[in-house]
C-alpha cells in the first residue's frame, strides 16, 4: 500500500530542561522522517502557549508539525484566535478534539462535540487546515454504546475532517473490526492506527484506565510478571507492539501514529523493525 503515514506524538514540555530534551528527542527523530510531528494541548487550554512555541520551533526546523486543539471550556473567539495564530505561523495541518473538562469545570463552552469544532474550523478557515480527529476502536470511554460511538465519529467525519488517528490499543482485531463498521456505514477517511510502545507497565495501566485502551488480560498478566525489571518489559514489548503493527500494516492500515511520550528509543527501534521507509 503506498501513500501510508507515518506521524509521532510529543507533548508540550512545561520547563526548559524538558523543551531541551524534547529537541534531543526531536533530532533523533527527525532522521527517520516522518510525514509529521503532533503535539498535544492540556485540557481547557492550558498547554496552548507551549503548544504553539513548540510546532513554531518544529515549522522553523523545516518539518512539518500539526497541533492539537481541543475545544472544551473554550469560547469561539479563543479558538479563533488561536486559529489564526497557527495560520500567521504557516500550520496548516490540525488534530481537532473535544479534550476533557478540566477538573471542577461544569461548562464545556462553546463547543459540546468535537464535529461542532471540526465545523467551525472549516468556517472560519475554509481549506487551509488539514484537520484529524480522534477515533476509538474500543469505543470512547463515554459513549453509549458501540453504535452511537460510529454515529459520533461520522459526524466528526461529515462535518469536514481529512483522516483519524485512534486511541491506542494492543488487540489488531478491534481496529480491524472497527474500520469495517466504519466503512460499511460509508466512512471512507483514512483511520490510522495509533501505536503506544511499552516501557514502563505501571505508567500504561494508568494511561489506559484513564483513556479507555484496554490492556488483554493475558498481555497484563505477562507484563506484571516481570515485576520491576525495565530491560524485559521494554523487550517484550518492542516484540509484541512490533509484530503487532506488522499485522496492521499487512492488514491495510494506512499508516501509523506513535505516542512516543517524547521518549525517541522505543519508536525508532519499533520504527526500525518494520523497515519504514523515510517519508514513507
Amino acid at each position: 500500500m503506498t501513500n501510508r503515514t507515518y506521524s509521532m506524538e510529543f507533548f508540550p514540555p512545561k520547563t526548559p530542561e524538558g523543551m531541551e530534551k524534547l529537541r534531543a528527542t526531536r533530532a533523533q527523530l527527525a532522521q527517520l522522517q516522518p510525514r509529521f510531528f503532533s503535539v498535544t494541548f492540556g485540557a481547557g487550554g492550558s498547554t496552548q502557549s507551549n503548544t504553539l512555541e513548540t510546532v513554531a520551533e518544529i515549522q522553523a526546523e523545516g518539518l512539518s508539525a500539526a497541533p492539537h486543539l481541543s475545544c472544551v471550556g473554550s469560547t469561539r473567539e479563543n479558538i479563533r484566535s488561536i486559529l489564526n495564530a497557527y495560520k500567521s505561523h504557516g500550520i496548516r495541518h490540525i488534530v481537532a478534539l473535544r479534550g476533557d473538562l478540566p477538573s471542577g469545570m461544569n461548562d464545556p463552552g462553546a463547543f459540546r462535540y468535537a464535529n461542532e469544532l471540526v465545523e467551525f474550523i472549516r468556517s472560519e478557515t475554509g481549506d487551509w487546515f488539514e484537520i484529524e480527529v480522534a477515533a476509538y476502536p474500543e469505543m470512547h470511554p463515554q459513549a453509549k454504546n458501540w453504535n452511537d460511538d460510529i454515529s459520533n465519529f461520522k459526524r466528526k467525519v461529515d462535518a469536514g475532517a481529512n483522516a483519524a488517528i485512534t486511541q491506542y490499543f494492543f488487540n489488531a482485531d478491534a481496529y480491524f473490526q472497527f474500520v469495517d463498521e466504519c466503512r460499511a456505514r460509508g466512512i471512507s477517511i483514512p483511520i490510522v492506527p495509533g501505536i503506544m510502545p511499552i516501557s514502563n507497565y505501571g505508567q500504561l495501566a494508568r494511561f489506559s484506565g484513564l483513556c479507555g485502551a484496554e490492556i488483554p488480560r493475558w498481555l497484563a498478566k505477562k507484563l506484571e510478571g516481570y515485576y520491576d525489571d525495565s530491560a524485559s518489559i521494554k523487550a517484550f514489548g518492542l516484540d509484541f507492539v512490533s509484530a503487532m503493527c506488522e499485522r496492521l500494516l499487512a492488514g491495510g492500515a494506512p499508516g501509523l501514529h506513535f505516542y512516543t511520550l517524547n521518549q525517541a528509543g522505543l519508536t525508532s527501534t519499533i520504527w526500525q523493525r518494520l523497515g519504514l521507509d523515510a517519508k514513507a
